[in-house]
């Protein structure tokens, strides 16, 4: 008897599974493509990415070992070029090239492609890094207001670079005799609980070599 009830319950369920994907057959056919078309746009996409970023290497990497092949002009427009194509690692190293090499003088366009290259960033730290360099950068062009708008959100922040963001600002003080700005970022820096230990060190002598009373 209860074999018997079992092999019913058993067809029962057979036959609701059977009128379920009979009923549904077109929502689960649907369903089932919109999945595959999803992998496959996600796989292109990726593949799209890989194929971009190669091709960037190969442009980058044939400047940097054949420049003495290239203009100073054609240089310039192949790296721009670079920084423009938006893929974060190429992206910087195109701009460090170009600042390094002092090929572009033009401050507003420099700035510009300091932009480009913190907006694409989406690791916090390297994106902090980028920031921390436009400022080093500018630190000698820029006044105190605009400095310290480009290092906000490191200084504000708990990134490794902060203390490199402090030690920048202690110093633009320094040198322009603002000592009790000066010694107030040098200050902060000893504060902090992730400071390298050696600049610490050096931010300490520095703090009773310059400002002792």
């Amino acid at each position: 008897m209860d074999e018997d009830i079992a092999i019913v319950n058993q067809e029962t369920r057979v036959t609701i599974i059977k009128n379920f994907f009979k009923n549904n057959f077109k929502k689960i056919l649907i369903i089932i493509i919109t999945v595959l078309i999803i992998l496959i746009s996600f796989f292109s996409i990726e593949e799209i990415k890989k194929r971009k970023k190669n091709r960037l290497a190969e442009s980058y990497n044939t400047i940097i070992f054949n420049s003495d092949k290239f203009s100073e002009l054609e240089i310039k427009e192949k790296m721009i070029k670079i920084v423009n194509s938006k893929v974060d690692t190429y992206s910087a190293l195109a701009l460090y090239y170009l600042i390094d090499n002092n090929i572009i003088n033009d401050d507003d366009e420099i700035k510009d492609l300091f932009d480009i290259v913190i907006s694409i960033n989406k690791d916090l730290e390297l994106k902090n890094l980028v920031i921390f360099k436009k400022a080093l950068y500018f630190s000698d062009k820029f006044e105190e207001v605009e400095l310290l708008r480009i290092l906000n959100p490191v200084l504000n922040s708990e990134s490794i670079w902060k203390q490199h963001g402090l030690l920048l600002m202690g110093d633009f003080y320094f040198h322009k005799n603002q000592m009790n700005k000066a010694k107030e970022f040098f200050q902060k820096i000893t504060e902090l609980s992730n400071v390298n230990p050696k600049l610490r060190i050096e931010v300490e002598k520095r703090l009773n070599r310059d400002f002792s009373e």
